[in-house]
């Protein structure tokens, strides 16, 4: 027996089985054939009496039998009647009435189940996808809301684990915690008409501040900084550090504020890679691993690649230039544009494949709580794809070698560039030729510059040294009072810790010392900090940067800045 005949008698058709029960006037379904119940019995039927009006007055429409049908005179349009109906009328209707409404349930039922069905499928996808994401309390650093109405900077964190199949040809799979491998920061315009992705190198030497963690009992426990500078790596994995130790490090560094994480490990890149389809990369010459044991072998030109293979093209450092890890980094920027520029053009267009790499990512995940759920994250992805590729930046935090080692195997930020680089983001200026974003710095600059001005002998500052020149806070206040006429500025020595950039920290009452100091010494919008915890009646408090170079050069945001880049939608392969 046939789907379509299972569990009703030969040859019936679906929609007949649906039978009037007269006792009831509803209609059920008898899948095995049964009649109906009889009809109740029929009153005798009353002497007709002579026509005239009826008691109580006439019933709209006359009476009816007891499947609601009118039995009397019909009534028209019009409201005229034509007199006694027609029996043999209403036998011909009647089938024509019930096939209708029997034909309407029966739709209205398929109707149901596809949506229950539909339902259903988008339940059990949400759960999965649910279900795959790991979360980590990162306590209060970061944000709550997915994305703010600013600039927001996301940190992606490559965690090198070794745990999972096949991966034991990269390295120790004792570790179960793994440390920051290659890490993006990705800052997104406030406009949201471009992004800046920035590669932070695994052997960049920075400072790693002290952390609290949350423990899975819910308790806290502070994780001590290093000692000095160390390689960023350890910030994640390194005595109990978590990712929002990362975030951490990467704001001590940058002075920006970083609002979510998003950790993938080794498995992604071989899932995400298969589920788009391969990722397209290009060659100069020939690629062979002959030292990794990972058995990696390109020929030059095009290659399509995903899973093992993807993978260990990202690990690879062998037959690169200087087979360093800043090599490294700049093929794994081209893959990643190439993966974007696939997600962008083939996948986001297919619905089971963006169901296949949502499953693939989020199986290899672990986020903040912020973003820690499938709805949040599809939000995040909808306005990260308003971007246009041609407008998002993807460069190498600038580096150079490390000046403590005698052969170095380490990189320290560039004193010059970093600084420009960390200022660019902090001001939100885009790497880009975006008019939009040309005319928000324009009228940012334009706000500042409107404002009232107090004199000059009415500023009230303290100066610090934050990461200036060695003695800048007192060469600064010796200029501002015998060159600016700041008379009463002082000079407080060196800041409690290094700031990213200079500032400029004033109460709202104070905003008019703050414009003017700032016309003084060339202080860009960015440096400009409001706070309600600086009290009006005492100093503002000016804290000088590594962008800072003397007393009398202007301290500005730069609008651009001499390091290599690339765009998300340059192809590897030419033609």
């Amino acid at each position: 027996m046939d789907a379509q005949s299972r569990g009703r008698a030969e040859g019936a058709d679906p929609a007949d089985q649906w039978v009037l029960n007269p006792q009831t006037g509803d209609y059920e379904l008898r899948l095995d054939g049964a009649p109906a119940p009889p009809p109740p019995p029929v009153p005798r039927q009353r002497t007709p009496q002579a026509p005239g009006p009826r008691p109580g007055g006439p019933r709209p429409g006359g009476p009816r039998d007891r499947d609601g049908e009118r039995n009397d005179d019909e009534q028209d349009d019009d409201g005229s009647t034509d007199g006694p109906r027609d029996p043999h009328r209403r036998r011909r209707d009647r089938p024509k009435r019930s096939r209708k409404r029997k034909a309407l349930m029966w739709t209205g039922g398929v109707m149901g189940l596809v949506l229950v069905g539909g339902s259903a499928f988008a339940y059990y996808w949400y759960d999965r996808l649910n279900g795959n994401i790991g979360t980590v309390d990162i306590g209060d650093v970061g944000s709550a809301a997915v994305l703010g109405d600013g600039p927001a900077n996301i940190l992606v964190i490559g965690n090198d684990v070794r745990t999972g199949e096949g991966n034991e040809a990269y390295g120790n799979r004792d570790n179960v915690t793994g440390h920051a491998d290659t890490t993006l920061l990705f800052h997104v315009a406030g406009d949201r008409s471009n992004a800046t992705v920035v590669s932070i190198p695994r052997d960049l030497m920075t400072e790693i501040p002290d952390c609290e963690t949350r423990q899975s009992d819910g308790s806290t426990k502070t994780i001590p900084g290093s000692q000095g500078t160390t390689r960023f790596n350890e910030s994640y994995g390194v005595g109990g550090r978590d990712p929002g130790c990362t975030m951490r490090t990467v704001e001590e560094l940058t002075g920006l504020d970083v609002d979510h994480f998003m950790m993938f490990d080794f498995n992604a890149v071989k899932t995400l890679s298969t589920a788009v389809g391969g990722v397209e990369v290009c060659l100069e010459k020939p690629l062979k691993d002959t030292d990794g044991g990972t058995k990696l072998d390109l020929p030059a030109g095009k290659s399509t690649i995903q899973g093992e293979e993807a993978l260990s093209f990202l690990r690879n450092r062998h037959g690169l230039k200087n087979e360093s890890d800043l090599d490294r980094i700049g093929m794994q920027q081209k893959f990643v544009a190439s993966m974007l520029r696939r997600l962008k053009e083939d996948t986001l267009s297919s619905p089971s494949k963006m169901l296949d790499v949502a499953d693939a990512a989020t199986k290899s995940l672990t986020v903040d709580q912020g973003i820690g759920s499938a709805s949040k994250l599809l939000t995040l992805a909808r306005e990260l794809g308003k971007i246009d590729l041609k407008n998002i930046t993807l460069m190498t935090l600038p580096v150079v070698d490390n000046p403590d080692e005698p052969t170095p195997v380490t990189v320290v930020p560039d004193p010059e560039k970093a600084p420009q680089v960390f200022s660019m983001l902090q001001d939100d200026v885009s790497f880009t030729e975006v008019k939009k974003q040309q005319k928000k710095a324009k009228d940012k600059q334009a706000a500042l510059l409107n404002g009232v001005r107090a004199e000059a002998s009415a500023v009230r500052v303290d100066v610090l040294n934050g990461g200036g020149p060695q003695g800048a806070a007192g060469e600064t206040v010796a200029w501002l009072q015998s060159s600016a006429g700041v008379s009463r500025s002082a000079n407080q020595g060196n800041a409690p810790a290094k700031v990213a950039r200079t500032q400029l920290v004033y109460a709202p009452d104070q905003a008019d010392q703050a414009r003017k100091l700032a016309d003084l010494m060339g202080l860009p919008a960015a440096a400009l900090k409001p706070s309600a915890k600086a009290g009006g009646d005492g100093p503002m408090t000016l804290t000088l940067g590594p962008d800072f170079k003397k007393a009398g050069v202007p301290v500005a945001t730069p609008r651009k800045v001499d390091v290599p880049q690339s765009r998300a939608d340059e192809k590897m392969c030419k033609g």
